[in-house]
């Protein structure tokens, strides 16, 4: 399944798609928005464990500050047909980079980064994972992704021909 938008199209991965990139999505989601642009967007975790399970509810509550409805979303597990799918898979620490080189087929057209490569001054560096910590690190992840889609989207989104 191709996708016939002139922009491009993202996912974001994480480890369960309950915490970091269910945030990267909603903070990309509203980029898209706020240029009035409908982009396929989409978030998924390299494991399965919380497979058709809402984010986490801080992540929730994160999102619900910023102004963003997470309760729609439902992790699912990153998928190889999803290298056909998307123009950009974003892995949002070097773990999860490492997995989807790992999948990505041969031949696909998918670009596999990590979100904060994005960044300027960030390059190299995790979004780090809130799962363990407290509702603090849920703020920390959320000014990194959307740190991470605002580049995204200035690069990708206001100039569709570099694709």
């Amino acid at each position: 399944m191709t996708h016939s938008s002139p922009f491009p199209s993202f996912l974001f991965v994480c480890t369960g798609n309950i915490c970091r990139s269910p945030l990267a999505e909603l903070a990309m989601r509203r980029e898209a928005e706020q240029r009035g642009l409908t982009v396929d967007i989409d978030s998924a975790g390299t494991g399965n464990w919380h497979e058709g399970d809402r984010p986490d509810p801080r992540a929730r509550a994160t999102a619900k500050r910023h102004g963003l409805d997470g309760n729609p979303l439902r992790a699912r597990q990153v998928r190889t047909m999803d290298f056909d799918r998307f123009d950009h898979i974003i892995a949002l620490d070097k773990s999860h980079l490492t997995a989807l080189k790992k999948l990505q087929p041969s031949g696909s057209k998918a670009r596999v980064s990590l979100l904060l490569d994005h960044v300027p001054g960030q390059q190299g560096r995790d979004v780090i994972d809130p799962y363990y910590g407290s509702e603090d690190g849920f703020e920390t992840t959320w000014r990194d992704v959307e740190a991470g889609c605002k580049a995204l989207a200035a690069r990708y989104l206001d100039t569709p021909s570099s694709r």
